[in-house]
């Protein structure tokens, strides 16, 4: 974390993702936004018939979530992505009194200790990396039919269908939210966010 020599103390930024980091977040946001799409292409008869081209769309489901965990699995040969990814699968005591705050709807800043992440923030990074996997699990077998029996597929189509429904919902809150924190978008755009921000938001880690 750097401040930047030249700036006003008033106005100082600090570093908070690097060019790599923002570029992996840049290409899985547009795969998951391809997956989502398409599927929405797929599941709606209105859009359906607005869009056309079954085939293609189902090809661009298919290979768009087939390349969704590929930009994680590049990141990882960076030291520095590796060690966010070290501190997004932690949870410490502050975490827990950040999400009791969250719970009760206590917005005081000091209620919600934070490091680089906040318990949020970790939960859903948790959440939508596990629900990945399986959607990636779930489709293969519906894309390989022959590969797996028909109750495996059954069973496998109906995960697929109601998880995807929940990642819709999920990632709606999730945009809704960073939406609401122009900040946090600056951060994730540029690499840099205010200093008064981060001791705000994220007492811990400026520490």
């Amino acid at each position: 974390m750097t401040l930047r020599a030249d700036t006003p103390p008033a106005t100082a930024r600090v570093r908070r993702f690097t060019p790599l980091q923002r570029w992996i977040h840049r290409t899985t946001a547009a795969l998951m936004g391809v997956c989502v799409g398409t599927a929405a292409c797929l599941y709606l008869p209105q859009l359906a018939e607005l869009v056309g081209r079954r085939d293609l769309v189902v090809t661009l489901h298919q290979w768009s979530g087939l390349a969704l965990p590929v930009p994680v699995l590049a990141g990882l040969a960076s030291r520095v992505f590796r060690a966010d990814l070290g501190r997004l699968n932690r949870f410490g005591p502050h975490d827990r009194t950040w999400l009791r705050a969250a719970l009760h709807r206590d917005k005081r800043p000091a209620s919600r200790p934070a490091a680089k992440y906040n318990a949020g923030q970790k939960l859903y990074a948790a959440w939508i990396a596990g629900a990945t996997l399986v959607m990636l699990a779930t489709g293969l077998m519906m894309w390989f039919t022959h590969l797996t029996p028909l109750l495996w597929r059954t069973s496998a189509t109906f995960v697929h269908d109601w998880l995807a429904l929940t990642i819709g919902i999920v990632l709606a809150s999730h945009i809704g939210m960073a939406l609401a924190d122009p900040e946090s978008r600056r951060g994730m755009r540029t690499g840099e966010v205010a200093r008064e921000w981060a001791d705000r938001e994220h007492p811990l880690w400026r520490r």
